[in-house]
């Protein structure tokens, strides 16, 4: 071999070597932020900013080392019974009757789910899921059975319908036009997944639904398998946003199916998304999803920017915005 093909052969062989070993890094540093994890057992992950309060109120439970389905019940609650949310339990915006109109599922580590739909002046709509996945044989009741079960368990009646909210709903009717603002008026939910310190896993998600929306609409997030989904076994995930999208693609039950396929968190919120991005006319809506593993992974994933979510556990405690589809 002549010293000109010698040169040139090396100089191929160390380019080549370079080019695969940027690929190696680059591929080894989109695997690392795939793959956030806490340094042990004990997390909380709940959508929009309301989610930070939510998460205290259940890592008071988790860090005495309680239950997360206990956990994702009180945080639910807090928000429930905060006026000023707008999207959830009391205060929430009626819809174009003026009625408010409550949805919540909660799933615990054993597989068991409990779910109320279309629920009308009763605060805790979560606890009340709860109590059907408890007392009942059943998975779900709606309108005024749901109601009557409520009340039959010791919740009582109240007028959900605040004098905020009811100003904004008479402003609302001068024009009654339908049309949701994205990441405003979008953020009808909070979902809370948590880990407790023993590695158990639960998830609840509590709505009043999209302001304005047609009476009797029931989004996704009374929904297991579409606005929650728990796996002990394999992890959980929740949904936020536009809940049609959500129902049609069963988001948070394929979110924990990929994760069962060994999909990072963030990684299978990001398919669920481009499942709706691709099937969908996405230009109008936001949707969101929150997911954790059994190995204490979380992640999350949006359509577009401006989707918050929260994290708590031993070492972090923050609001971070979602990776998304579209850019700025």
């Amino acid at each position: 071999m002549n010293q000109d093909r010698r040169s040139f052969f090396y100089t191929l062989l160390h380019s080549t070597f370079g080019i695969a070993a940027g690929t190696i890094l680059a591929s080894r540093s989109s695997y690392a932020k795939s793959r956030r994890k806490t340094t042990q057992p004990g997390l909380v992950l709940s959508t929009w900013k309301h989610g930070v309060a939510a998460n205290a109120a259940a890592w008071d439970i988790i860090v005495k080392n309680g239950a997360a389905l206990d956990a994702v019940e009180a945080g639910a609650r807090l928000t429930e019974a905060n006026p000023e949310g707008r999207s959830v339990g009391l205060g929430g915006r009626p819809d174009r009757e003026g009625i408010v109109t409550l949805d919540a599922c909660i799933m615990d580590q054993h597989g068991n789910a409990g779910s109320v739909a279309f629920l009308q002046d009763i605060k805790h709509p979560i606890s009340v899921a709860r109590k059907v996945m408890q007392e009942t044989p059943h998975v779900m009741l709606v309108g005024k059975g749901a109601q009557q079960f409520a009340l039959q368990q010791g919740f009582r009646k109240e007028n959900l319908l605040t004098e905020a909210t009811r100003k904004e709903y008479q402003q609302w009717r001068k024009k009654s036009q339908y049309q949701p603002i994205i990441n405003i008026e979008n953020h009808d939910t909070i979902g809370v997944i948590a880990q407790d310190q023993h590695g158990n896993l639960s998830g609840a998600c509590t709505t009043s639904g999209l302001g304005y929306k047609m009476h009797g609409r029931v989004g996704d997030s009374p929904i297991i398998g579409a606005g929650l989904f728990v796996d002990n076994e394999v992890g959980a995930a929740a949904a936020t946003g536009t809940g049609e999208a959500v129902m049609k693609t069963c988001g948070s039950f394929l979110i924990v199916e990929r994760m069962r396929q060994g999909a990072s968190p963030m990684q299978a919120c990001k398919e669920a998304v481009l499942r709706i991005v691709k099937h969908q006319d996405y230009r109008d809506m936001q949707v969101a999803y929150i997911a954790i593993n059994k190995q204490g992974e979380y992640g999350a994933f949006s359509i577009r920017p401006g989707f918050p979510y929260a994290i708590k556990s031993h070492d972090l405690d923050t609001l971070q915005p979602s990776d998304a589809y579209v850019q700025k």
